[in-house]
């Protein structure tokens, strides 16, 4: 392996502070929405079905420029990402592998991301991109900026339709991480089990990847 390409929701970064902050927003129990985006997420739905769920007819492109407007927009700090993060990356780095992060988030999330200074060689969003995950142009995209062939390439990340699948149909080399409502939701199934290379409990598991 050459290469690392990471997810950002739930594979590096929490989304606790995300779906906090849009229960606030609209005014409803955070654990009635995080409860929401469970059941969405069971039923194979897109998570932001949960928002329309909690408010028939929203539309989110506009609430979401109103929550910026009124200073209660995107945040992400040291203390949304996950523990493992920067040690694993870091030792990746050392290893000489390229570390690139690249999911499906805001332009926004983009520069929050950059200002974290992760130990990384490339951060962009699905946004900044123009395409976004499962759409095989997200994953030629993945490709051209992982610079070597996508079997010296493994994306890492925790949902299988939006990662794990079409990765694998873009002919990288997978990693499912168990963690968040998707990694353990479909960390047993059968079908993740076959189509990843490896199903793992820690970035850090990634260090012994590295080189095979």
């Amino acid at each position: 392996m050459k290469t690392f390409v990471f997810d950002i929701g739930e594979t590096l970064v929490r989304d606790d502070r995300y779906w906090g902050s849009w229960a606030d927003w609209l005014g409803t129990p955070r654990h009635t929405l995080s409860a929401l985006v469970g059941a969405v997420t069971a039923q194979g739905l897109d998570n932001s079905e949960a928002l329309k769920l909690v408010r028939p007819g929203i539309d989110i492109p506009a609430e979401y420029a109103a929550r910026e407007a009124a200073g209660r927009g995107e945040r992400l700090d040291e203390d949304d990402l996950y523990e493992d993060v920067r040690p694993t990356l870091a030792t990746l780095r050392q290893l000489g592998m390229r570390v690139v992060v690249a999911g499906n988030q805001t332009v926004r999330a983009g520069e929050l991301l950059r200002s974290l200074d992760l130990p990384a060689d490339l951060v962009a969003t699905s946004e900044e991109w123009g395409c976004a995950k499962p759409s095989a142009e997200f994953f030629a995209k993945v490709l051209e900026v992982s610079g070597v062939p996508a079997r010296d390439t493994v994306y890492v990340g925790d949902h299988p339709a939006n990662d794990t699948f079409p990765a694998a149909r873009a002919g990288l080399r997978t990693a499912h991480i168990r963690r968040g409502p998707w990694g353990y939701l479909w960390g047993t199934d059968d079908q993740v089990h076959a189509s990843a290379d490896w199903v793992i409990q820690s970035l850090t598991e990634l260090t012994a990847i590295a080189g095979k």
